[in-house]
């Protein structure tokens, strides 16, 4: 009878004995009838949840109280590793003397090499749970009856499954009210994408107050706009139309533009900010944290060069009235210091919109294609700005020529490129340092990799166990159909034939149990 048992359960066939009380002896002793045979076979979806989870670089485990060979046949079933350790590798849980600090030290290589627990007690989950969070895994644990309860309240999600107990319910963080895992995948996929908006936009927030910030600060202490009409750095004095003494009465002692255009610049980079919402985003394949330093260098880098082609362009600006100079060698020059002004500001308008797009993406901004409703505010507060300082109603600044406006939108376009490769560069750059784990200090790329490398071949090797007999066994109670083609690859005509006659003996005896308890004769 036992080895029938075990030879079930390596079909992943739970067995039940059935007996009754014997009226031949006096003390009412039991006879042996039969092993009444059940599946809880995995659902359709399950296998494939898993291969999401792996792919999205999250490790699953299984934890049951079923019987080691049952849950090696599931495992494989489901496309896992094979390697099922039972108790004996693990101490028994007591939670009223506290748990030891060091669990993490003494069984965390153990339960980390392990696919799985068979015949484990209420204790042994949440020590299992414990020992992985101890090792700085963030441990997710699902799970539906009373005996699930204390890992799920341990672990950091616990979610209970569709139909699950009251006691699960109470103790999980997430209940699902649908039958199946594979919305817990949904889940980390759009918590990913959200992960990476959040990123891009403060990314973005960094790179713009730095340019804002660090542009004015510079420009305030290295630019006198009233030094001989713009002539800053170099005399110019015998070049300029008009003298000092009658040019520099209404133009301010350093750089600075009105409040109106900061207000204009905040409202439309506020409106295209709030579109980052609903970019489009693609999720990492690994789970995130925070690198700070990781945000700080890029955003940086982003920003420091905003401010140096901002800077640039100002020196251009106000030298407008040097014959040799940049803006007059293409016909733009003699530029009023209104007109410098509402230059600059098109400028940091149109740098700040283009900077959204830089930092939304690692590679460069082609490489993804942005959101409906980012493109579409992004376009609408390019359009105003542009037209603001062509049509600038207000005082303070002078509206520039059409000509004017197309040579800002190049300029800014050209250091877009220069933005954007520079992106890509450091990134390509932080991404060395970070395999040399410099920046990540909780979970290394390096154990992640070599981690995912041994559940791979901890799934090839329990494929190579697969033998004729293991897919023979596997019918349609062991939830496998029958028929596959690697069932006719693999058996040869005299082992489907001896199948063939085995299966007709299940049948008859089966319709004999039937017309029996039918009492009809017939079926």
């Amino acid at each position: 009878v036992e080895a029938k048992v075990l030879d079930l359960a390596k079909r992943g066939i739970r067995s039940l004995a059935v007996a009754r009380t014997s009226d031949e002896e006096a003390d009412g002793g039991w006879v042996f009838l039969g092993i009444m045979t059940f599946l809880d076979p995995p659902r359709h979806d399950t296998k494939r949840t898993i291969e999401l989870a792996h792919e999205n670089g999250i490790g699953v485990k299984m934890i049951t109280g079923d019987q080691a060979a049952i849950a090696v046949e599931t495992c494989r079933m489901l496309g896992m590793g094979t390697t099922i350790l039972g108790t004996d590798v693990l101490p028994t849980a007591n939670v009223q003397d506290g748990l030891s600090s060091t669990l993490g030290a003494d069984y965390g290589a153990i339960v980390e090499s392990a696919d799985g627990f068979a015949q484990v007690f209420p204790e042994h989950k949440f020590l299992i749970v414990e020992v992985l969070r101890q090792r700085g895994w963030v441990c997710g644990m699902t799970g539906d009856g009373v005996n699930d309860a204390p890992a799920l309240k341990k672990a950091d999600v616990g979610i209970a499954v569709e139909g699950s107990t009251d006691a699960a319910r109470a103790a999980a963080d997430i209940v699902l009210t649908q039958p199946g895992l594979s919305v817990i995948i949904n889940a980390i996929t759009l918590s990913r994408k959200i992960f990476q908006r959040m990123r891009n936009y403060v990314t973005y927030r960094i790179a713009c107050t730095i340019q804002l910030l660090m542009f004015f600060f510079i420009s305030v202490i290295l630019f006198h706009p009233d030094s001989c009409r713009f002539q800053h750095f170099v005399p110019h004095v015998g070049d300029c139309p008009y003298n000092n003494n009658e040019s520099t009465e209404a133009v301010d002692p350093y750089f600075k533009l009105p409040v109106i255009a900061l207000v204009m610049i905040t409202i439309l980079n506020d409106g295209t900010v709030i579109s980052i919402a609903y970019d489009n985003v693609v999720p990492s394949k690994r789970p995130e944290t925070w690198n700070l330093p990781r945000v700080y260098w890029i955003s940086t880098a982003l920003g420091l060069i905003a401010v140096a082609s901002s800077l640039l362009l100002l020196f251009w600006g106000l030298d407008s009235w040097n014959k040799n100079g940049v803006l007059a060698y293409f016909g733009l020059g003699d530029l009023p210091y209104d007109q410098v002004m509402m230059m600059m500001y098109l400028k940091i308008s149109l740098s700040d919109f283009m900077t959204v797009f830089a930092a939304r993406t690692g590679g460069l901004f082609f490489t993804r294609a942005p959101g409906r409703l980012l493109a579409i505010a992004a376009c609408f507060a390019t359009v105003v700005s542009t037209l603001l300082s062509i049509y600038w109603p207000f005082t303070e600044m002078e509206a520039i020529s059409f000509e004017l406006a197309v040579f800002v939108w190049i300029y800014c376009l050209v250091w877009f490129f220069i933005q954007d490769l520079g992106k890509v560069l450091l990134i390509f750059l932080l991404d060395h340092i970070d395999h040399l784990n410099v920046f990540d200090r909780k979970v290394s790329s390096k154990k992640y990799v070599k981690q995912e490398a041994q559940r791979q071949n901890r799934i090839r090797m329990g494929s190579t166990l697969l033998n004729n007999d293991s897919f023979m066994r596997g019918s349609f109670v062991a939830g496998r159909p029958v028929g596959g083609s690697f069932v006719e690859r693999s058996m040869t005509l005299e082992q489907a034939m001896d199948r063939l006659v085995r299966l007709e003996a299940e049948m008859k005896a089966i319709r004999a149990v039937i017309q029996n308890a039918s009492g009809t004769g017939k079926v």
